[in-house]
């Protein structure tokens, strides 16, 4: 598993080669490669949503599957997945799928009702 640098970023952190191959498997609207440094404001979106991960943690890890607007993807709507500890680890980050985008607007509907 590639790993690289830790890069810290506030209270984000990720590994620098994971992002170079996230950038390089997965591209946004304009087919420019998704860097983990182009996400984090979702975290902080008013609507951000989070899902535990079951089918992926064990004992020693819980991971969370996120989704929220990315407002340096132009509004893009985006799947990150990661995990918490003293600081969020970014693990991967992709434009969500149709089926992944039309859940989040389902659930805005039902919050903004």
């Amino acid at each position: 598993m590639p790993k690289g640098e830790l890069v810290v970023c506030g209270n984000f952190e990720w590994w620098s080669e994971k992002n170079d191959l996230n950038k390089i498997n997965h591209k946004d609207k304009n087919n420019k490669g998704i860097g983990f440094e182009d996400i984090l404001d979702v975290f902080n979106e008013a609507y951000f949503y989070e899902i535990y991960d079951s089918a992926h943690s064990d004992n020693e890890q819980d991971k969370y599957i996120g989704f929220g607007f990315a407002k340096n993807l132009g509004l893009s709507v985006v799947q990150v997945v990661y995990t918490e500890t003293q600081r969020i680890h970014i693990i991967s980050t992709r434009l969500a799928t149709e089926q992944e985008r039309n859940f989040y607007y389902d659930r805005l509907r039902e919050i903004n009702r």
